[in-house]
């Protein structure tokens, strides 16, 4: 009895200690499991995200170069550092007496696990360098294709420069850095009582580092002359009119490279013998040479290209400008372009317009800006509903061409109510936009409001839109989740909304552990929790097509304006131009930093409903593409749909920096090209009552050897410090011609009126002048709009809307007249045909002024339309302020009969 007593709680102790260890094994493992997951959350979740949409090769091939050179950058770090420390503890031990050693220093255990703990911090660092900057240039080191065109100089092909250069450079900077910081610790380590003096071991380590230093810096400087054709930086104070190899770079900076590089070697093994001998002071020696050898270079440098090249640049910079110019050409795709003469006659008459009437239908008198506060104002609906932009594309209806304005209407939930701003509403039930406006770029309504083609939900018009749900665009959408057991509101109809459910398969499904997994990404227990979701329920993530597309494709540069189309059976896609970029072409001027290689290669689509994205190769020849094609085989797609393919615009982006740097580089003549005597830049022009520079512009136009109409990408060009146009580019957007590109140039003998002096023409017209005055003195807003140059045939013709805005918060702007430009004449007129109409008045002597109306009368009827209209605009403005008051207040049904007696007034005013 006494002995249980006694032993009871000895065994309770045991089984205690023993179910506390056993607990404290599961808190550690779940501890351990936490970490692991918090570290590879976002690596799983984008593996689940990138196979959803079947780029998941993609994402395997990047994320296991990063685990490779990762793994690679860490054991490099880790073991030169682990090697330092582990000598200077060896040296520490050698060369003072026990006593005077801290004894964990001496406990070879402890001093091992610091020692690998301090290297492991190292080699993350390193780690984190050598996968976060080194994946893509070793997946283009290793994949790269040739272009097939060789340096003048060192005949080495230009994907050396683009794709093997980098790499070493990488790899000798990084190595030389950790040399450096290497050096710098020995440096700390052993200067402790002058170790570096006195200890052998000390003197040969330092002395090794340095070796390795030297030689990796001279390594460096044997690299150094490449980089010449890459920079047009002679010196440190100087820069060269040569992008690339220049006089002073091939007699001085060259050779200079050569011979550091070889003091650099020398420098190294001179330091290590100095060293070894103990000759400490005799180590300056190199230091202060090589310094020397530098700022003599340097000097040498200044004192060549201010004395000899300076003098007589053109005669030295000769034959280096003319690479310049060749290579610069090639880098931006300038050197396909077809220049040809136009001859900028006066010869419009009635039978040139009636030839060429599908350009004078397709003439843009209405500006995306005005037409996107109209859209905003007039075809939301709803508070929730926005247009993000309008864009401008091409269809055919009804058999006939016709260029368009486009603009999608998505879903903005910052816009909801307060009391509807639930997780149900904003993850569940409203998750898409609905549909798309269309408005003829030519045709406006009495009241100076676009014409619609396409309008009002659901989608009424020209096109049958099939599927007109938006699910993703380019709002800032966050994630939602369909198929739950909340129907997904889809559109208002009346006083109900209509409801959808989502029919494709291609978000992620929020089965068995993804549930868990996404959740957690979300840091969502309401999503964990939910009783509405279900086997059938799928994550839509990432729904900003931006957002999107580089989350699939981070090396590529996209356009920053997607635009949406039709597509032949009814679906919505969005279309983004993608670029391609390089910083190391040779002897090519860079444009935006060091970009000086530019092509649009990639073309992406994304399905506006199913968020499924295609990259398309558009241009298979670019050897930049072709490297990205080995480095993701499955990326790419070649084959584009017919209805895709017609669609396709010249990006604006790279029209603009292409015609900018064409506007020197057209200069073929090498004198000419040195004095910059025939640049060319782009016009200004007024728009919005401000000079700003002129925005390239699609236009309908049959060029002047073609017989039909094509859609085309345009810019006039003026001579610099003049305002008369001395050209314009203009490159073809449709079928096999698209991205040809050609330059017609005017005559330089006589004047050919460009854009601003046309827009200061009509400043100093005295009856148009008068007439915007007369507007602005009575409360509205006169808005210019865009100024267009449209060449047809032997001739160019300038056309520019007027805007009224009346100063209502809530007015819409109207077009009220059109500005036509021809030769010294100028008319404004109500609509364009009745402009045109005038014009050829007063240039076409066979079309009689009789048949236009007498101008008091006109006058007098412009002077009451306008007085009417101003009553109809201030009418629908109170009546859209009641429309914007009963949607604050939450009154549905009393918005919907205002907004249909807003449009039963706009008809009538019709």
């Amino acid at each position: 009895m006494d002995n249980r007593t006694i032993n009871m709680p000895t065994r309770q102790k045991q089984k205690l200690k023993k179910f506390g260890s056993l607990l404290g094994r599961i808190f550690g493992v779940f501890v351990v499991l936490a970490v692991l997951l918090a570290l590879t959350l976002n690596w799983i979740t984008d593996y689940i995200w990138m196979d959803s949409l079947g780029f998941q090769s993609v994402y395997m091939t990047i994320f296991t170069s990063k685990i490779m050179l990762g793994v690679t950058g860490f054991l490099i770090f880790f073991l030169l550092m682990y090697v330092t420390l582990a000598s200077v503890r060896r040296t520490y031990i050698s060369f003072f007496d026990r006593e005077r050693l801290p004894a964990i220093l001496l406990n070879k255990k402890w001093s091992r696990l610091i020692l690998i703990g301090i290297s492991a911090l190292v080699g993350l660092f390193g780690s984190s360098i050598v996968q976060g900057i080194g994946w893509e240039l070793w997946l283009k080191f290793l994949n790269h294709s040739s272009f097939g065109i060789s340096d003048p100089h060192f005949d080495m092909d230009i994907s050396f420069y683009m794709f093997v250069l980098p790499f070493i450079n990488f790899a000798l900077n990084t190595l030389l850095g950790l040399g450096v910081f290497l050096l710098l610790i020995e440096l700390g380590f052993y200067s402790v009582f002058s170790m570096y003096r006195e200890s052998r071991f000390a003197q040969l380590h330092m002395g090794v580092t340095l070796g390795v230093i030297g030689l990796l810096l001279a390594a460096v400087h044997v690299l150094e002359p490449y980089a010449t054709l890459l920079t047009n930086q002679v010196n440190i104070f100087q820069t060269s009119v040569v992008h690339g190899l220049s006089y002073t770079d091939k007699l001085i900076n060259n050779p200079a490279s050569y011979v550091l590089a070889g003091v650099a070697v020398l420098g190294a093994v001179w330091m290590i013998i100095a060293m070894i001998r103990g000759r400490l002071h005799s180590m300056l020696l190199p230091v202060v040479a090589y310094v020397a050898l530098v700022i003599i270079a340097q000097g040498a440098s200044v004192i060549v290209q201010n004395y000899v090249v300076s003098p007589n640049e053109f005669s030295k910079e000769s034959p280096y400008l003319e690479k310049n110019l060749e290579y610069t050409r090639a880098a931006y795709d300038l050197d396909t372009i077809e220049e040809r003469e136009h001859p900028g006659n006066q010869s419009l008459d009635e039978s040139m317009v009636e030839n060429n009437q599908l350009t004078i239908n397709n003439v843009r008198i209405n500006d995306a800006r005005p037409i996107l506060d109209i859209y905003n104002q007039l075809q939301t609906f709803r508070t929730y509903y926005q247009f993000n932009d309008i864009d401008v594309d091409r269809y055919v209806i009804d058999d006939t061409y016709q260029q368009v304005f486009l603009g999608a209407r998505e879903l903005n939930t910052t816009d909801l109510p307060s009391q509807a701003k639930t997780w149900v509403n904003e993850n569940l039930r409203y998750t898409h936009g609905y549909g798309v406006a269309m408005s003829d770029v030519n045709k406006i309504t009495s009241q100076g409001q676009p014409e619609y083609m396409l309008k009002n939900v659901p989608s009424q018009g020209v096109i049958d839109i099939t599927r007109p749900q938006i699910y993703f665009g380019e709002e800032n959408y966050q994630n939602v989740i369909v198929n739950s057991g909340i129907d997904e509101f889809d559109y208002p109809s009346g006083d109900e909304n209509k409801s959808t459910r989502y029919e494709a398969d291609s978000g992620i499904p929020l089965s068995g552990l993804n549930r868990l997994i996404f959740s957690l990404d979300a840091g969502s227990f309401r999503m964990f929790v939910s009783n509405q979701l279900n086997e059938e329920s799928q994550l839509l993530d990432t729904r900003n097509i931006m957002d999107r597309v580089e989350r699939i494709a981070p090396f590529l540069q996209y356009d920053e304006d997607p635009y949406i189309f039709v597509r032949e059976d009814g679906s919505l896609s969005w279309l983004i131009d993608a670029y391609l970029t390089a910083e190391r072409y040779p002897y090519s001027e860079p444009f935006n930093g060091e970009i000086n290689y530019i092509r649009n290669s990639v073309k992406v689509a994304v399905d506006a409903y199913t968020g499924e994205v295609d990259f398309y190769a558009v241009n298979q020849e670019d050897p930049l593409l072709q490297t990205y094609q080995k480095m993701f085989p499955d990326m790419f797609t070649e084959e584009i749909p017919a209805d895709v393919q017609s669609h396709f615009r010249y990006p604006v982006d790279l029209f603009k920096v292409q015609a900018s740097i064409y506007g020197t580089y057209h200069m073929t003549n090498l004198e000419v090209f040195y004095n910059r005597e025939d640049k060319w830049e782009f016009p200004t022009e007024k728009y919005f009552n401000e000079d700003i520079q002129m925005e390239p512009y699609y236009i309908t136009m049959k060029l002047p050897e073609n017989d039909t109409e094509e859609f085309v990408l345009m810019m006039p060009y003026t001579p610099r410090n003049r305002q008369n146009m001395i050209a314009w580019m203009g490159v073809r957007n449709d079928g096999e011609n698209y991205g040809e590109t050609i330059v017609y140039r005017f005559p330089k003998q006589r004047n050919i009126y460009g854009p601003q002096q046309i827009e200061n023409r009509i400043n100093q017209d005295s009856n148009i002048s008068q007439q915007l005055n007369l507007w602005s003195q009575g409360g509205s807003e006169v808005i210019r709009g865009n100024l267009l140059a449209i060449p047809f045939e032997d001739t160019v013709l300038y056309a520019e809307p007027i805007y009224i805005e009346s100063s209502n918060e809530t007015s819409l702007p109207e077009v009220k007249q059109i500005i036509l430009a021809y030769g010294d004449h100028i008319v404004m007129e109500p609509t364009f045909d009745k402009a045109l109409e005038k014009m050829l008045v007063l240039v076409d002597p066979e079309v009689e002024e009789g048949e236009e109306e007498d101008e008091a009368g006109q006058d007098g009827e412009n002077a009451e339309e306008l007085l009417q209209s101003e009553e109809i605009l201030k009418e629908v403005s109170d009546l859209f302020n009641q429309y914007q008051q009963a949607l604050s207040n939450g009154n549905w049904e009393e918005a919907g009969t205002i907004m249909e007696e807003i449009e039963a007034r706009l008809r009538e005013a019709q």
